[in-house]
């Protein structure tokens, strides 16, 4: 079987023990002669699976009672829009913290629903903002805890005080740990980290659901999907196994901390040999992101051969975002070190043939 280094932005690697499961799974769940595919999502089978993946979540992100998750589709790009035509109220605002590509994105959907004030640190996105409120008391803040195009990432959230702080976590989610207790809502499209594309996990505090407005389609609505326990219409259902798998795997090799230093030392492998003044990185130092490492080459003739290179060494999803160029290594959880150590050897040999 042939195997590749995937450092793909996403859809990206999941982890192979994961893979091997399902593999064994597929056409027999658990010894019932079907697939989980084949399930109804109302049988106690899969209602177990669901009910185990928000269970695990919650555990894994340390928030306990007061705090539900759902499993709902539509990706991070839905909830851009269904965070605001639930949580924004036509005589408020909110406040966007803009750190790169998918913060814009989350900005223009939200102006279709009301006031947004938003503190950018565009256009090259490279750093942080040096505040974080814009506004005397917005509806709720937002921010991208890791922007996958900039490769720029948040160390540590802001504390808000009493405002509510809405997240995008799709590309950083359980990458590491992180202090829930300044969160309200945490969004994240699963096929960066958690598992197949496909689902897309939220995480919010109950009490936020008494603020939401009630003149939102049904589908639309979070409390919907709360009192539903996911399950008002169809699931995702194979997604939803995968990422229960994903979520194990998370846990059995140490949670958010055990992934936090796993994939500490392997954006080190990465950054360190950027540091040594061939290759430029795009965010600054203490900005930079451990998941999506970012860097240009002296040419575009030069960034075109180095990706032949790793391309013939068996490495794919190299090359940057089509609106940024250079080259991207997305080293998310199942990411390994191995795949990484490749990676560093090729850059600091190429710097050697080409500097």
């Amino acid at each position: 079987m042939k195997t590749v280094h995937n450092f793909n932005a996403g859809p990206a690697m999941l982890p192979p023990p994961v893979l091997e499961r399902v593999q064994a799974e597929l056409r027999d769940y658990r010894g019932h002669g079907m697939s989980i595919m084949e399930f109804s999502h109302r049988s106690k089978e899969f209602e177990a699976v669901n009910n185990e993946a928000e269970t695990r979540l919650k555990r894994l992100l340390g928030v306990g009672d007061g705090w539900r998750a759902i499993f709902i589709q539509g990706g991070a790009s839905l909830q851009f829009a269904m965070l605001p035509m639930n949580f924004l109220p036509p005589d408020g605002s909110a406040d966007y913290l803009v750190t790169g590509s998918w913060g814009e994105k989350a900005v223009e959907e939200a102006k279709g629903y009301g006031s947004v004030q938003v503190t950018s640190t565009g256009p090259k996105f490279d750093c942080l903002p040096e505040r974080v409120s814009a506004s005397p008391s917005p509806a709720y803040i937002h921010l991208t805890t890791n922007e996958t195009i900039q490769g720029v990432q948040w160390a540590h959230l802001p504390d808000v005080g009493s405002t509510p702080l809405v997240a995008d976590m799709s590309s950083d989610i359980l990458s590491r740990p992180f202090d829930t207790s300044r969160l309200s809502l945490i969004y994240a499209g699963a096929q960066k980290n958690l598992g197949p594309s496909g689902v897309t996990v939220v995480v919010l505090r109950e009490e936020l659901l008494t603020k939401g407005n009630k003149n939102v389609p049904t589908m639309l609505r979070y409390t919907t999907h709360v009192k539903n326990a996911s399950l008002y219409n169809t699931p995702p259902t194979f997604a939803v196994y995968v990422l229960n798998l994903v979520l194990s795997w998370i846990e059995e090799n140490g949670g958010a901390d055990g992934m936090g230093r796993r994939n500490e030392a392997k954006a080190k492998m990465l950054y360190d040999v950027i540091d040594t003044g061939y290759y430029v990185g795009h965010a600054k130092p203490e900005c930079r992101s451990r998941m999506n490492v970012t860097f240009r080459l002296p040419d575009e003739a030069a960034e075109k051969k180095f990706l032949s290179e790793a391309s013939a060494s068996g490495m794919v999803g190299l090359a940057g975002h089509r609106s940024v160029g250079g080259v991207r290594a997305s080293i998310y959880n199942a990411v390994s070190p191995e795949s990484c150590a490749v990676l560093a050897e090729l850059m600091r040999d190429f710097a050697r043939r080409n500097g």
